[in-house]
């Protein structure tokens, strides 16, 4: 079955962490946040799911010369960043879109919707 990525954009200007938020809408939408991720999983839909720390904590492992070399933060400066994730398994690009817009709706944001490539046969 196809694969979706869900992803999850943040703007840049701001890094919000789960520890920045107030207590109250925090456990608001972690609420919504986990009967979505139930729903997927009662329908066997979820793969993988996870929220990212800011891009301000990333290191980049830059492998294309004789030794990898690791840098601090992100790979490129980007206008979004990506904040978390869900993999999901659906019959067609549909089907994931309308899961897309249950994620989006229960954490009130932007969901993007990507098909994982497949290994040509």
């Amino acid at each position: 079955m196809p694969q979706y990525f869900l992803s999850l954009p943040h703007d840049s200007e701001e890094e919000p962490t789960m520890a920045s938020m107030d207590p109250a809408e925090l456990e608001e939408m972690m609420a919504k946040a986990g009967k979505f991720l139930s729903d997927l999983q009662e329908r066997g839909a979820l793969v993988a799911a996870g929220g990212l720390q800011p891009p301000s904590t990333a290191k980049t492992v830059d492998g294309t010369g004789d030794t990898p070399v690791v840098n601090d933060g992100p790979f490129v400066e980007a206008a979004e960043y990506l904040g978390g994730f869900w993999v999901i398994e659906a019959e067609h690009e549909e089907a994931a879109i309308e899961w897309a817009k249950q994620g989006a709706q229960a954490l009130g944001a932007r969901v993007e919707v990507r098909a994982l490539q497949e290994v040509p046969e």
